[in-house]
C-alpha cells in the first residue's frame, strides 16, 4: 500500500493518508523504514563518522545496523517520526560502543602489518644452513677447514685456535679471514650464498 505523508503545521508530525485519502497505518515497517532512511541517513551517516573516528566502512555498517533497529522497532516509532534524530543517534552510540568492546575482548585475529613482513620461528633455518656448511666444508683445504674448526665451530678466538694449533695468532687470524671467504664463495656456487 503507497502512502503519502505530510508535515502537520499545528503539531509538527505526521498525516499520512492511503491514495484513496483513508489514513495510512505508519507502522508498516517497509514505509517507515524508507522515510526514515531517506530523512536520516545523511545526518545519521555524519554523526556516525564522528563516532568511529572517519571510519566510514564502519560508519556505513553502523547506519545500516541502526536502521534495520528503527526497522524492527517501527511499531514503538511509528506514531512520530518528525524527530527520531536523537533515538537513532542513541542506538547509533550504543552499536559503536558495542563494537569497540567486542574488538577489545576478543584478541586479534591477525596483525595489522602485512604477513610477508612477519617474521617466523623457523626451525628448519639453522639446520639445512648446518647441512650447506658441512656440504661446503669438504671443497676447503685442510688447513681452512681446521681454522673454521677450531674458530667458528668451536666458538674460540683466534689467539686460543693459534695456541691449539700450535701457529702463530697472526697466522690464525689471516687464514680464519680466508677460510671464510672461501666457505662463502663455496656457498655462494651451490646457491645457499
Amino acid at each position: 500500500m503507497t502512502s503519502f505523508c505530510t508535515r502537520g503545521r499545528d503539531t509538527g508530525g505526521q498525516a499520512c493518508s492511503t491514495p484513496d485519502g483513508e489514513p495510512a497505518d505508519l507502522a508498516e515497517p517497509a514505509d517507515l523504514a524508507e522515510r526514515v532512511y531517506r530523512q536520516y541517513s545523511t545526518p545519521l551517516l555524519s554523526f556516525c563518522l564522528k563516532l568511529t573516528g572517519g571510519d566510514r566502512p564502519w560508519a556505513e555498517d553502523v547506519v545500516q545496523e541502526t536502521m534495520l533497529r528503527a526497522w524492527r522497532h517501527a511499531g514503538t516509532i511509528a506514531d512520530d517520526t518528525s524527530n527520531l534524530m536523537p533515538w537513532l543517534a542513541t542506538v547509533a552510540r550504543r552499536i559503536v560502543m558495542d563494537d569497540r568492546r567486542a574488538r577489545r575482548s576478543r584478541p586479534q585475529e591477525c596483525s595489522p602489518e602485512p604477513l610477508e613482513y612477519v617474521l617466523a620461528d623457523d626451525q628448519w633455518e639453522p639446520l639445512l644452513w648446518k647441512m650447506a656448511v658441512a656440504d661446503a666444508l669438504p671443497s676447503l683445504t685442510a688447513a681452512h677447514r681446521e681454522i673454521i674448526a677450531e674458530t667458528v665451530l668451536s666458538d674460540r678466538d683466534p689467539k686460543q685456535a693459534a695456541e691449539l694449533l700450535g701457529i702463530p695468532v697472526g697466522t690464525a687470524k689471516s687464514r680464519t679471514y680466508y677460510a671464510i671467504r672461501a666457505l662463502r664463495q663455496a656457498l655462494e656456487e651451490r646457491g645457499g650464498g
